[in-house]
Order: structure tokens, then C-alpha cells, then sequence
């Protein structure tokens, strides 16, 4: 008969508190731990536990378990994306998490990105539905940059639009929903041809015109460089059919 888990979530961060919620509604037999409780709390959920999850600022992550986890016959994981480590596996959910904890739907669409060398994802966190894929470790470092570009550097862009509608155009925020559910939704429908507007058409007198505009603004830097990095891709494409 296989073991029922007894899981150990260390930390008190947002993923940690997602976490737990989510285990809360799978019926998962889970403790937490952090640094705000005493030691001896600590000591008792290691012995009790069949699967650490250290939930954790990534700086952190191997002194954590130098500390306090090296004799544990627990299986180790972490969830970061970027950490490569031999000391525990890597399982990175690949989402972002809010200040508000999500329905069960959502945290059963979440796929896990493991580890090449990690164990079956039903071995590494059994009891969770959840989709997985494998990732060879030295790829992870360009993994996770790819997810900051996307997720995190994409979120200023539309930040940077809602507040300057709202604060200088007196537009209100909510008008550009559905403009950002379009773009969305083109992403996932097609990504290949989702990119409109003056940089996929090649109208020059425009893409001047909006650099005019953002004179003064930090975003000009960052309107010129997607400028830069669009011509090179273009002449990459070039090449590539030659």
C-alpha cells in the first residue's frame, strides 16, 4: 500500500499561503513552518514529514537546508524556477500568484516545471493533479529569464498604460480591459501572428511619432528597445530564408 504523504511547507510568503490553501482543499495532511515559530516546531514536523516543500527566497534555499534538513529522510523540494541545485528537486509551478488566494480550477490547471533528474511528479508531490513537465537543469537559468520577460516585464507595460490613462488622460483603466483580454486572447489563439500595430505593419513615421511622445518618459528606452529587437529579429528571419 502506498505511504500516505505528510507534508512540511516551509515559509509564509504568498506561494507558501496559495499552497496551503491549495492543499487544504485536496485534503492533503500538511503543517507549516516559519521563522516567526519556535525551533522545536520545526524539529517535529521534519520528523513527521515524508515531503518538504521549502518555500522560500531562493538565496536561502541551500543554507535552509544545510541547517536544518540535511540528516531529514524527507523528499526536498523547491519551487523555484531559477535555483539549480543538488540538494533538493525542483518543481516550479508556472503561474503567478496574487494577494488572493484562487479557486481549486485554478490551481489544478497550474503545470509543474521538474527537474530532468527529479523523481516521478506522483512520487515528488503525490496527491496533486497537476500536469508536469521536465526541464534539463542547465536550461533553467533561460527558463526562468523567459519567464520574467514575459510575465513580470509585460505586467509594468500595462501598468505603466493603466496608470497614465488614469492619472493623465483621465481615462479610467477600465477602459483598456478589453483591449488587454483581445491581446490575450490572440496570444493564445495564434501567438505567431498576435504582434499588430505600427512595428508588425513597418510604419516608420509612427513608431517616431510614439517615440516623440514618451520624450522625458523611461518608457521611450523601453519602447526603443523592442524597436531594436524587433529589426533584429526581422533580419534574422531574413537570413534564415535566404
Amino acid at each position: 500500500m502506498r505511504q500516505v504523504p505528510s507534508y512540511l511547507l516551509i515559509g509564509n510568503g504568498r506561494v507558501a499561503r496559495h499552497f496551503q490553501h491549495y492543499f487544504s482543499m485536496l485534503n492533503l495532511v500538511y503543517t507549516q513552518w516559519h521563522r516567526q515559530q519556535p525551533l522545536s516546531e520545526l524539529r517535529q514536523g521534519i520528523e513527521q514529514a515524508t515531503h518538504i516543500l521549502i518555500l522560500v527566497s531562493d538565496g536561502v534555499i541551500e543554507d535552509f537546508i544545510d541547517e536544518y534538513l540535511s540528516a531529514s529522510r524527507a523528499v526536498l523540494i523547491h519551487f523555484s524556477g531559477s535555483l539549480v541545485t543538488e540538494k533538493a528537486y525542483g518543481a516550479h509551478p508556472l503561474m503567478t500568484f496574487a494577494h488572493e488566494l484562487y479557486d481549486r480550477a485554478q490551481y489544478q490547471a497550474i503545470p509543474f516545471i521538474l527537474d530532468h533528474d527529479a523523481p516521478a511528479f506522483c512520487e515528488l508531490l503525490p496527491g496533486l493533479p497537476n500536469q508536469s513537465v521536465r526541464l534539463h537543469k542547465s536550461l533553467k537559468p533561460r527558463y526562468h529569464a523567459l519567464c520574467v520577460l514575459s510575465g513580470n516585464f509585460s505586467c509594468l507595460l500595462w501598468q505603466k498604460l493603466f496608470q497614465t490613462f488614469e492619472q493623465e488622460l483621465q481615462i479610467p483603466a477600465s477602459a483598456a480591459h478589453p483591449y488587454l483580454l483581445q491581446q490575450t486572447q490572440n496570444l493564445l489563439s495564434h501567438f505567431p501572428t498576435a504582434l499588430t500595430g505600427p512595428l508588425a505593419r513597418g510604419d516608420a513615421a509612427t513608431l517616431k511619432k510614439n517615440l516623440s511622445a514618451l520624450e522625458n518618459d523611461p518608457y521611450q528606452r523601453v519602447y526603443q528597445s523592442f524597436m531594436d529587437c524587433y529589426a533584429d529579429l526581422v533580419q534574422e528571419n531574413k537570413h534564415e530564408h535566404f
